[in-house]
């Protein structure tokens, strides 16, 4: 597309938008930088939704390929990307949804080594991980720079999200986890590790549900606009419930 259409190109995709926020938040958008730690089932829907609606620059991390059980929930996969890195797959993908955007990857696992290095410099980090030990990670790190961090999970037909920043109970405070004001030393990652031995079930839209819901607070944290749901209040819900959405208090 040639440079001059460029930039009308980008307010015409977002369009539909700009009657609910200003141009000036709009621009507050498309000049952050998200940083999302998982492309699978949240990841996938969070970061396509974040791309569709105009964030000018992401940051995508996950140290795995994808496979055959994965397409019942991650929207970035298909037949045709079984074995296939995750990262380079969504980068594929957002960039042919959003030719405007700035995206850098990670291929590898986050560690406490690694972590502080991926997530510097963002405006935002998205938890969309699948285990406890590298959540607490992660939410050590964004408390110490601090970064808002956007959690959220999932479970059979059940899903939570929720927002930390250094005003909130820190994630470890406020699911009371065995780490809690402890250095991850072997013995405690065991003690995390017994709460989440299963591989956990999940219906297919649950993790596409928190990955939307996770990209619009992350529309309301970056622009300003509407209240986000701060920590300790979880806004939980289970789709096999007649009214199945709650907001509650820890």
């Amino acid at each position: 597309m040639p440079k001059r259409y460029e930039g009308m190109a980008y307010w015409e995709m977002v369009s539909r938008q700009m009657s609910i926020v200003s141009k000036s938040q709009q621009e507050k958008l498309k000049n952050s930088k998200i940083t999302v730690i998982g492309c699978g089932g949240i990841g996938g829907a969070a970061i396509e939704m974040l791309a569709r609606m105009g964030v000018g620059n992401l940051q995508i991390v996950d140290k795995d390929s994808f496979d055959v059980s994965n397409i019942n929930r991650q929207l970035m996969s298909s037949f045709y990307s079984v074995g296939k890195s995750k990262t380079k797959v969504t980068q594929n993908t957002i960039q042919s949804i959003n030719p405007f955007i700035n995206v850098e990857s990670f291929e590898g696992e986050l560690n406490e080594s690694n972590v502080e290095k991926i997530i510097a410099g963002s405006d935002l980090v998205i938890d969309a991980l699948d285990n406890l030990v590298s959540r607490i990670i992660l939410s050590r790190s964004t408390l110490k720079l601090e970064i808002q961090f956007l959690h959220g999970a999932i479970h059979g037909t059940m899903g939570q999200i929720t927002v930390f920043n250094n005003e909130t109970p820190s994630y470890e405070e406020l699911f009371k986890l065995p780490s809690m004001n402890q250095e991850l030393r072997p013995e405690v990652i065991e003690e995390v590790l017994k709460l989440s031995q299963d591989i956990p079930p999940v219906l297919g839209p649950v993790p596409n549900i928190v990955g939307c819901l996770q990209a619009s607070e992350a529309f309301k944290i970056i622009t300003g606009k509407g209240k986000s749901i701060l920590a300790p209040k979880v806004l939980n819900f289970d789709l096999m419930r007649g009214e199945p959405f709650s907001v509650i208090e820890l």
